[in-house]
């Protein structure tokens, strides 16, 4: 299979299907198109969080804010896993992942590209033909192919590590979901026998679930992906905590 993620919304992705079915028989799988626009660093958590869960593929990602401009086109191995999108960093935090049980890490290769029919669309122009050659030519072949050529001089991105003291931690905002949880780049296992913490000074309860406060309060808790997030049971963590995407934030107790 081939997994398609971007920021894309609709209709754009239609064309990049188009271009891949007319190349491979791959079946085609949609993991989100939704991501927060050309927002390099939250695609990369959310890869991070969905493509484990997958068996062997092609990943194909656009999230890429540098369309248009001298960045290099990315193939990356992971294990048993090909990830194909732009080189700004969104592939590697997932491609470690994917790897971590392989006899070595990612590799980098570049997918060097002339003269796309637009300088718009790479999704559509670049990255769709490239995923459909490099899944139809496999984890080994793929490297035979004329545009391919290894590489180490690679964008990387690293998420920030949190501060953790004996008496609190100090971290940052890394995504706020669609449900409003404000994620954390804070480990889950602070919050271990605690019945409460203060948020930047403002008293909170650790909860283990949304419904463990009445609707409408406030909880902290370790969602899905083992970090700290600040929620509301049905309403908006962000909000009601004051918080957005890449606020520092302080954990007391």
């Amino acid at each position: 299979m081939i997994t398609l993620t971007s920021d894309f919304g609709s209709p754009y992705p239609a064309s990049m299907k188009g271009v891949m079915l007319q190349r491979t028989d791959a079946r085609l799988v949609d993991v989100a198109h939704d991501l927060p626009r050309q927002d390099v660093r939250s695609a990369a958590f959310w890869l991070r969080e969905v493509l484990p869960y997958f068996p062997p593929a092609t990943h194909l990602v656009v999230v890429d804010p540098g369309v248009g401009t001298d960045r290099a086109a990315v193939v990356v191995r992971a294990g048993e896993h090909l990830l194909v999108g732009p080189d700004n960093g969104v592939l590697l935090p997932v491609a470690r992942l994917l790897a971590a049980d392989a006899d070595e890490g990612p590799q980098v290769f570049e997918w060097r590209y002339e003269n796309p029919e637009s300088s718009t669309f790479h999704g559509r122009d670049v990255f769709a033909p490239s995923a459909a050659a490099v899944h139809d030519a496999g984890v080994e072949g793929f490297t035979d192919l004329d545009p391919v050529a290894p590489t180490d001089d690679y964008v990387d991105l690293f998420f920030p590590e949190p501060d953790v003291r004996s008496d609190g931690a100090d971290g940052e905002v890394l995504v706020v979901d669609d449900f409003g949880n404000a994620i954390t780049n804070v480990p889950g296992e602070v919050l271990d026998g605690r019945a409460e913490v203060a948020v930047n000074r403002e008293r909170a309860p650790v909860e283990p679930a949304y419904a463990h406060v009445d609707p409408g309060q406030r909880l902290v808790t370790v969602g899905s992906h083992g970090n700290v997030e600040f929620a509301v049971n049905q309403g908006r963590g962000d909000e009601a905590f004051g918080v957005d995407v890449g606020d520092r934030v302080s954990l007391s107790w």
